[in-house]
C-alpha cells in the first residue's frame, strides 16, 4: 500500500467508503456510522479550511510581492478572468442544450405534470407573478379534478426558507454591488469566514502590490516572515494528505448513512430523480472528460490525455470527496505547482480566484435544473428567457461561495429571474449533494486547465 500512488489510496478509501455505508445501512448499523465515523470526515473538511484561507492570503501576497513588473500583474488579472468567463459561458450553453435535447421534465407521467402545472398557476395568481408562457390550464374544467395542493414536509419548507432568506440579501443589491462586496470591511473578520474569499484575494492582492512598490531593504524582513509561513502551511497539506485515504472513507461513509437509512431508500431517491440526475451528470461528465482535456490538448501538446488526468486526479479525489473547491484549494495549489509544473507566482493569484469565481459545475447545474424544474411544470421558456437563465447563472456562480451546496442558494436568484417558483428547489434538493460532489470536480478542474492556459501564456509553465 505504501507503494501506491495518492490519488490510487483515495480511490480506494472513497469505494471503501460507499461500500462501508451501503453495509451499515443493510445490518443497522447508520447511527454508528454518523456517530463514530462520519465526525473524522468532518475533521479532515476542517483541517483543510482552516488550512486554506491562510494559505491563499500568504500563498497570493509571496507571489505578487516578488513580481516588480506590476504590468505582468494586470495581464494576468485579465487572462484569468477572461478565461474563466469564456468556460463559465461554454459550461451554462453546454446544459442547455442537454436539457433541451434530453428534455428530462417532459419524461415522466402526462396526467403528473399537468397537476404540476396548475400548482404553478395558483401559486402565480397568489403571488402577482404572470405566467410565463401566457398559457392558462387552470381555467379549464378539464383539468379540475388534478389539482392538489403539495404541502411540503417541515424539511423542506425549512431549507426553502433558508435559501430564500439568504438569496433575498441580494435581491436587490445594484449592479456594482459584487465590487463592494470585495472590499472587507474588517480584514480579521473576512479571514475568519470561509464565505469571504474574494476578500481575503482583495486584501492579498492589495498587500502584495504594496510590498512590490517599496524597496526590498524595506521589506525584507516581511518577505522572509511572509514565505517562511507560506511554506509551514504547505508542509501542513503534506501531513494531511498523508491520512487523506482514511478521512474520504469516513467522510463518504457519513455522507450516504445520511441520505437513508437502508440501500433500497437511497436507490429510490436517485430513481425519482433518475432522468434530471443522468441529464446533469452527462453535461458534468462531458466538461470533465471533453471539454477540459480538448483545451488541455489544444493549447499545451506536452500533456497528453492521460498525463493530465494522471496530475490533477488527487486534487479531484478530494474534490469529489469534500464537496468544497476551498476545502480542496491547498491540494490543488500543489497538483498544479508540482505536477503540471505552473509557476508559484500564477498558481498562487489565479486558483484562490478561481476556487471563489469559477463554478462551471454550478452554471451547468443551475441552468440544467430550471429548464429541467420548468418542463416538469410544463412551462415552456422561451429563448430569451433561457438567455436570461444564462446571463444570472453566470453572474449568480461568480457568487456562490466555494462551500457544499451552495448552488442551491443561488438558484434561487436565478429561478426568480424568470418568474419561477422559487420553492422548487425542494423538488432537487434529495439529490443535490451527491450531484454537489461531481459539480466540484468540475469547477476544480476547470481551475487547473485555467492557472495552465495563464502559466502558459506567461512563460511560466514548465513544460515535460
Amino acid at each position: 500500500m505504501k507503494k501506491l500512488p495518492l490519488h490510487v489510496k483515495i480511490m480506494i478509501g472513497l469505494f471503501a467508503g460507499v461500500i462501508w455505508a451501503f453495509l451499515s445501512s443493510s445490518v443497522g448499523w447508520n447511527q454508528f456510522t454518523i456517530d463514530w465515523i462520519d465526525p473524522f470526515g468532518q475533521i479532515f473538511i476542517r483541517m483543510l479550511k482552516y488550512i486554506a484561507v491562510p494559505l491563499v492570503l500568504l500563498s497570493i501576497i509571496s507571489g505578487i510581492s516578488g513580481l516588480k513588473d506590476m504590468s505582468k500583474l494586470g495581464r494576468m488579472g485579465g487572462k484569468t478572468l477572461g478565461f474563466y468567463l469564456v468556460t463559465t459561458v461554454a459550461a451554462v450553453g453546454i446544459g442547455l442544450l442537454l436539457v433541451n435535447v434530453i428534455k428530462p421534465g417532459a419524461l415522466i407521467d402526462d396526467e403528473q405534470r399537468i397537476k404540476n402545472r396548475l400548482s404553478y398557476e395558483f401559486w402565480a395568481l397568489e403571488n402577482g407573478v404572470e405566467i410565463l408562457d401566457g398559457k392558462n390550464y387552470r381555467d379549464n374544467p378539464e383539468y379540475d379534478h388534478l389539482y392538489e395542493h403539495q404541502e411540503m414536509s417541515e424539511e423542506e419548507k425549512q431549507m426553502v426558507a433558508e435559501k430564500q432568506a439568504a438569496a433575498s440579501e441580494n435581491k436587490d443589491a445594484g449592479p456594482l454591488a459584487f465590487l463592494v462586496d470585495m472590499v472587507p470591511q474588517n480584514i480579521i473578520l473576512s479571514l475568519g469566514n470561509d464565505k469571504l474569499m474574494l476578500q481575503v484575494i482583495f486584501f492579498g492582492i492589495f498587500f502584495g502590490i504594496c510590498m512590490a512598490a517599496l524597496p526590498d531593504d524595506k521589506v525584507s524582513g516581511l518577505s522572509s516572515f511572509i514565505n517562511g509561513a507560506n511554506e509551514v502551511f504547505l508542509k501542513m497539506v503534506d501531513y494531511v494528505m498523508q491520512a487523506a485515504p482514511f478521512f474520504v472513507f469516513c467522510l463518504l461513509a457519513g455522507v450516504i448513512a445520511k441520505m437513508a437509512d437502508t440501500p433500497a431508500q437511497v436507490f429510490e431517491i436517485f430513481k425519482g430523480l433518475a432522468s434530471y440526475s443522468v441529464t446533469l451528470v452527462l453535461g458534468l461528465l462531458f466538461l470533465i472528460f471533453g471539454f477540459y482535456p480538448t483545451i488541455i490538448r489544444t493549447f499545451i501538446k506536452s500533456l497528453t490525455y492521460r498525463k493530465f488526468f494522471k496530475k490533477v486526479s488527487p486534487a479531484q479525489f478530494l474534490a469529489f470527496s469534500t464537496s468544497s473547491s476551498a476545502a480542496t484549494l491547498p491540494v490543488t495549489m500543489e497538483c498544479v505547482e508540482e505536477n503540471l509544473g505552473v509557476s508559484k507566482n500564477v498558481s498562487s493569484f489565479v486558483l484562490p480566484i478561481g476556487a471563489t469565481v469559477n463554478m462551471d459545475g454550478t452554471s451547468l447545474y443551475q441552468a440544467v435544473a430550471v429548464v429541467f424544474m420548468a418542463q416538469l411544470h410544463m412551462v415552456d421558456l422561451s429563448l430569451v428567457q433561457q438567455l436570461t437563465i444564462v446571463l444570472t447563472a453566470t453572474l449568480a456562480s461568480i457568487g456562490s461561495a466555494a462551500v457544499p451546496s451552495a448552488g442551491l442558494v443561488m438558484m434561487v436568484v436565478v429561478l426568480q429571474s424568470v418568474g419561477l417558483n422559487p420553492a422548487w428547489i425542494a423538488i432537487i434538493f434529495p439529490v443535490d449533494r451527491p450531484l454537489d460532489m461531481l459539480r466540484t470536480v468540475v469547477n476544480v478542474t476547470g481551475d487547473t486547465v485555467v492557472s495552465s492556459l495563464v502559466a502558459k501564456s506567461e512563460g511560466e509553465l514548465k513544460e515535460d
